[in-house]
């Protein structure tokens, strides 16, 4: 018997009663305490732990010692402590696989539950992360660069899309790279069959004109008088559409003076002033190198011309409604309102001074009515 080991005759021994200090293995002899040995080799199979082995001395299995009944659960029950880095968690892309491969390594519904748990906090785990602002249907650009219109911007009657195009940035690409920018400040409305003045007039539909049909913001251009181009803009309804009458040069200046030396006809020699360079139709297209070439592509979505929204004016331009130029034999529709230009504007190709009394006229009246 070890020594400190003290029994009444009759009584079980109670391991309560050994002070720790004498319930340590003898260092001498290699022997432990009875009560550490726990059950026999016969005791049930759910209480042996782990395998026994042969007792260094003796000779004779041995079964290894059983926890105490104060003892923690195993730790493969546990959650992890502070003190233990926890296991990574899975991939949330493969949850049902991870949850399946945790059942076939712990194999216990304890350690399932320690998974989960892991998998809520991680999931759920502070407040939900916030949106950053959403970006406007009408714009399409990545971040950082001036916002182009979409697809969006375009899809609206032609009176209303030829006044939202006023302050609006056209930009060309060229070949090489060179960026070529002007601030759209005059256009005209083309209302689709109904107008005797549109290319669509009476429904008409050819291989010409098709662009006018197609879906809202594509390019229709075409050749006038067997030299000049005009681009014009589909916008919502059949056969309706909006010409860019001129632009305001903002960038590459220089490059749209080569493009209109290049191409225009007469007076080569004398050189172009600013205000000359986009101020009409057809010298736009000349400025910026458009030709048939473009002809029903899509202003949203191409490579080589697009539209960016114009940057915000101090105060709210002046816009003058007035009849359109060259188109005389149109009866009545010659005279209607559906040219828009920017009061003021330097660029624009035709200014209509009784228009402007007009409008001007139509500003006062409108105030007196607000006060």
């Amino acid at each position: 018997m070890p020594l400190g080991e003290v029994r009444s005759p009759g009584l079980p021994f109670t391991p309560a009663a050994c002070s720790p200090s004498h319930c340590k293995p003898s260092n001498s002899r290699g022997l432990r305490p009875r009560w550490e040995v726990g059950r026999q080799a016969g005791a049930p199979a759910g209480n042996a732990g782990p395998q026994a082995g042969p007792h260094p001395r003796r000779g004779g299995p041995v079964p290894a010692p059983a926890p105490p009944r104060s003892a923690p659960p195993p730790a493969a029950s546990l959650p992890p402590s502070s003190a233990q880095a926890p296991a990574p968690p899975p991939d949330p892309a493969v949850l049902p696989g991870g949850l399946r491969g945790g059942l076939r390594a712990g194999g216990s519904g304890a350690a399932l539950s320690c998974t989960m748990g892991q998998k809520k906090q991680r999931l759920h785990l502070g407040p939900p992360a916030t949106l950053g602002p959403t970006r406007s249907i009408y714009f399409s650009s990545p971040e950082g660069r001036p916002a182009r219109l979409g697809s969006a911007f375009f899809d609206q009657p032609a009176v209303s899309l030829a006044q939202a195009f006023l302050g609006q940035i056209l930009v060309r690409r060229l070949d090489d790279g060179t960026e070529l920018r002007g601030r759209i400040v005059e256009t005209e409305a083309y209302l689709g069959p109904e107008d005797e003045a549109a290319h669509s007039r009476g429904g008409r539909q050819t291989p010409r004109n098709r662009g006018m049909f197609m879906k809202p913001g594509t390019l229709y251009v075409y050749l006038i008088y067997g030299m000049y181009f005009c681009m014009n803009v589909s916008s919502q309804g059949d056969g309706a559409c909006v010409l860019l009458r001129a632009l305001e040069p903002l960038g590459g200046l220089e490059a749209m003076r080569q493009l209109r030396h290049a191409l225009r006809k007469g007076a080569a020699g004398r050189a172009l002033k600013d205000r000359e360079l986009c101020n009409g139709p057809s010298k736009l297209c000349q400025a910026l190198a458009i030709d048939r070439s473009f002809d029903q592509r899509d202003l949203a979505r191409d490579e080589s011309v697009w539209l960016e929204q114009g940057p915000p004016a101090p105060s709210e331009p002046a816009v003058v409604a007035a009849a359109r130029v060259g188109i005389g034999q149109a009866g009545e529709w010659a005279q209607k309102p559906l040219r828009f230009y920017v009061r003021g504007s330097p660029w624009v190709s035709v200014v209509d001074r009784a228009a402007e009394r007009d409008t001007q006229a139509g500003a006062r009246a409108c105030s007196h009515k607000d006060f």
